[in-house]
This record gives structure tokens, C-alpha cells and sequence, in this order.
């Protein structure tokens, strides 16, 4: 074959949401730290093209994450990873943490142990432990410690055009969040709304990264707001949740990382506690099991430890390739299937 390039993946989806992950021919990423690489991908030219070879069409798909496994930086760390999206290469993901552990498992790549298997994952916003119960070869549920979340601002207005003025909340879950009400744009969280809710996410999302920088004080590599989550609570009780993604869908899973940053609204605002469990819902009805395990402080700030227990399913095996001859092999996306943003993805 002439081909220039060749990636292997695993492909897995976490409660709906996919997340493949390139498991062979991944190009060695420069960086000492995970954060130092998920940097590179996001401001290297070479690093923009590994991206888009992976999320774009042909090769991509509006749907899901690609997760690169990478050589653990950490000494406690059994492998790293970053999540390659549309927009960006991001920090940190629940869901995406599940798909990886799963994989991890269910390939051989690390030995499963019943009943439990402990992953550490090296992620650029920290370490995330990785508790799998297994069963007969089988990855059957993932439980996560993730990085310490904390509040930027609660209750934050925005005035917009097309719902007045609304309060937000920036939290960091892993990755910055604004976490707004489905109430508030007058829409709820089911099947039939995913465009109108998407849509509202590109909106703020927008509107709030012009209008609101956010870095991480510990971690220069991780700033502005990544998502828009809209939030509501389920008659049962369970939190319901719908990540919007830009440049035009939403997270099919009940989102690990934002439900890590509405925690840690919830406990600033005195709603739960440490030892606290919930079940979070996602748009198809999916279900996270959410936890608070710890209290913390990150540069002096007070912070929450979450957990997130769910399942990952692997469902394939496929490899992708660069044909050097290929006009289209820089990935494209169209407003078609992609949402409105995607216009502006050359």
C-alpha cells in the first residue's frame, strides 16, 4: 500500500457516547508532561493535522471522540491520554476515561484481574484512577476518581438576545464548563430538542468565551470554557443532563466531566455532602452513577473530589489511512450533519 499514515482503533462507546481509541501508529506527541503534549496538538500545525486526520470526514464522523493512547508521564500512571475533538484536543473526559479503561481491559493491553482492576490514567488535568469490576473477560463497570473539581463563579449573568438575561455557573470538572438551567431557554432535555439545545450551547458558549476568560490556576494548558451543559432534575430526583459540543451536537452520555463541575456547584452551594451518590440521566435516558468521596483545595480555592461510575462497551476493531494523493485528505466537515458552526472548520 502507499499509504502515508496508518492509525489502529478500538472502538468503544461509554452509555451511548463513543469513544474510539488509537491504539497503534499513534506518532510520538513532544512534551515532558501530558499537559505539554495536549498543548502541542492544540497549537502545533502537525499537531492540528493528526486531528483533523482522526475527528474530520472522510475518516471522522460528527459523533464521538477519538482518544489517543499515549506513554504514561506519571510515574503512577499506567497510560495517558488525550481526546481529540473537532474544535480541539481536550484535557480531561468521563466518558472518554471509561472507553479507555475498557479497552485497556477488554484488548490485553493491561491485565485484567477479577473481581477489580485498578487504571491509572495520565490525563493533562491529572491523575484519574480507574476502578473495573470485571467478570469473565468483561469490563462490566468502570468507577472513576477524577481530578479535583471547583467553582470559578456561581451565578454569573448573561444577557443574550434570545433569552434575556440568564445565570450560568463556571465550574471545572477536568475541563471548564457553564452549566445553565434548561429552564432559563425555555427547552427540555429530551430526544426531540437536541438541535434546539445544541444550538442554544453554540450560542453561549460563543458568547461566554468572548466575555468571560477562564484559566486554570494550576494548569496553563487548560483554559476557556470547553462546553455548555444544560442541567434540569428528573421527577425521580436524578439529575438530567446535555452537554453540548461544538460545532453542532451533544454528548450522548450523562457527562462525566460536567457532571464533576455541577458537583462542585452543588457543594458550594451547600446541596450535598461528602459521601453523597446520585444517579445523572443524559438526553437518550443513559445513566452515570456521581459521587462526592473527598473536600480539597486547589491554589487555595476549595474543591471536590467526584467519582463517576458507568459502562463501556467495545463494539469494533478498524484501522484509518492517509493516501498521500488524496485531495481531501486534510478532513472537511459540512453544516449538513456538523451543525452551523462547522462553517467556520476550513
Amino acid at each position: 500500500m502507499r499509504w502515508k499514515r496508518t492509525i489502529q482503533l478500538i472502538d468503544v462507546h461509554c452509555e451511548g457516547e463513543i469513544g474510539k481509541i488509537a491504539v497503534g501508529g499513534v506518532p510520538k506527541i513532544p512534551g515532558a508532561t501530558i499537559a505539554e503534549q495536549l498543548h502541542w496538538l492544540n497549537t502545533d500545525p502537525k499537531g492540528e493535522a493528526l486531528r483533523r486526520f482522526l475527528v474530520l470526514e472522510p475518516r471522522g464522523a460528527p459523533i464521538g471522540s477519538v482518544n489517543l493512547l499515549l506513554p504514561a508521564k506519571h510515574p503512577d500512571a499506567d497510560a495517558g491520554m488525550v481526546i481529540l475533538q473537532p474544535d480541539q484536543a481536550h484535557a480531561s473526559s468521563g466518558s472518554n476515561s471509561i472507553c479507555m479503561t475498557t479497552a485497556l481491559l477488554e484488548s490485553g493491553i493491561v491485565e485484567m484481574k477479577e473481581p477489580e482492576t485498578v487504571v491509572v490514567l495520565d490525563t493533562a488535568a491529572g491523575l484519574v484512577r480507574a476502578v473495573a469490576t470485571c467478570h469473565d473477560g468483561r469490563c462490566e463497570k468502570v468507577t472513576l476518581t477524577m481530578v479535583p473539581s471547583f467553582v470559578d463563579t456561581l451565578d454569573l449573568p448573561i444577557a443574550t438576545e434570545e433569552w434575556g438575561t440568564i445565570s450560568v455557573d463556571i465550574c471545572f470538572g477536568g475541563i471548564f464548563y457553564a452549566l445553565v438551567d434548561a429552564a432559563s431557554i425555555g427547552v427540555k432535555i429530551e430526544k426531540a430538542n437536541a438541535r434546539k439545545l445544541v444550538e442554544a450551547g453554540m450560542v453561549l458558549k460563543d458568547l461566554i468565551n468572548r466575555t468571560v476568560p477562564v484559566t486554570h490556576p494550576e494548569i496553563e494548558a487548560i483554559s476557556g470554557v470547553a462546553y455548555v451543559m444544560f442541567r434540569d432534575i428528573d421527577p425521580d430526583g436524578a439529575v438530567r443532563t446535555c452537554t453540548t459540543m461544538w460545532p453542532g451536537r451533544v454528548d450522548r452520555s450523562p457527562c462525566g466531566t460536567g457532571n464533576s463541575a455541577n458537583l462542585a456547584a452543588l457543594y458550594a452551594r451547600g446541596k450535598v455532602k461528602v459521601g453523597d451518590v446520585f444517579k445523572s440521566r443524559s438526553i437518550i435516558g443513559s445513566e452515570f452513577e456521581v459521587g462526592l468521596s473527598a473536600v480539597t483545595t486547589i491554589a487555595g480555592r476549595s474543591a471536590i473530589v467526584p467519582t463517576i461510575a458507568g459502562r463501556g462497551f467495545t463494539f469494533g476493531l478498524h484501522q484509518v489511512a492517509l493516501d498521500p494523493f488524496d485531495p481531501l485528505g486534510d478532513g472537511f466537515a459540512l453544516t449538513d450533519v456538523w451543525g452551523p458552526s462547522a462553517g467556520t472548520i476550513l
